[in-house]
């Protein structure tokens, strides 16, 4: 992992550092880290005053339960009854926050940037859900486009969904490695199903 300290061709403290530096797995699938990706968990209930038009002013739109929506400046994903993970450029979360604070003042919420505290994997290519078919509780052959499932991956919470070519998975940073090395057994050639 590289130093976060500022050295010459080196990052500097407020720049963002990934866990595993961007690792990357070929095996039958692709398994790469992905990232900076901003991320800010928004607590709310559907019906807060404000939530839609707030969304809106963000270039996202408010997901449906358990679906993920793409807009114009990034996605938002439905978490649970009260709780959104809104996914953009790491650099737009500050501008995001203030939306947010804007649009949603006065109501009961909760919105926290939680880039640094979460990692992002990609797990790409045609058998793709043969690696998370292996690792998580889910009936894949049900799973639909743009459907968001929290769920565990052997022993810890993730998240993912479907996209063109893969899957995105999302867990909590603390366990970055242990997930890059579920995903890479997983994805060993001449373990496809």
């Amino acid at each position: 992992m590289r130093s976060p300290l500022t050295k010459k061709g080196r990052n500097r403290m407020s720049d963002p550092v990934l866990p595993l530096d961007g690792a990357v797995f070929e095996g039958f699938a692709t398994v790469r880290e992905a990232g900076p990706v901003g991320m800010i968990s928004l607590r709310a209930l559907p019906d807060v005053a404000g939530l839609a038009e707030t969304f809106k002013a963000l270039g996202l739109s408010v997901p449906a339960v358990r679906r993920i929506a793409h807009g114009d400046n990034g996605s938002a994903a439905w978490m649970s009854p009260d709780e959104y993970l809104l996914i953009m450029d790491y650099d737009a979360t500050g501008a995001a926050m203030a939306t947010l604070t804007a649009g949603l003042r006065g109501t009961h919420h909760l919105a926290v940037v939680v880039s640094d505290a979460r990692a992002v994997f990609q797990v790409e290519g045609p058998r793709a859900d043969q690696v998370l078919r292996k690792l998580s509780p889910v009936d894949f052959d049900t799973l639909q486009p743009a459907e968001v499932r929290r769920t565990r991956a052997a022993q810890v919470a993730a998240a993912f969904w479907a996209h063109d070519g893969g899957y995105t998975v999302v867990c909590f940073r603390s366990v970055a490695s242990y997930m890059m090395g579920l995903l890479t057994h997983s994805a060993q050639a001449g373990s496809e199903l």
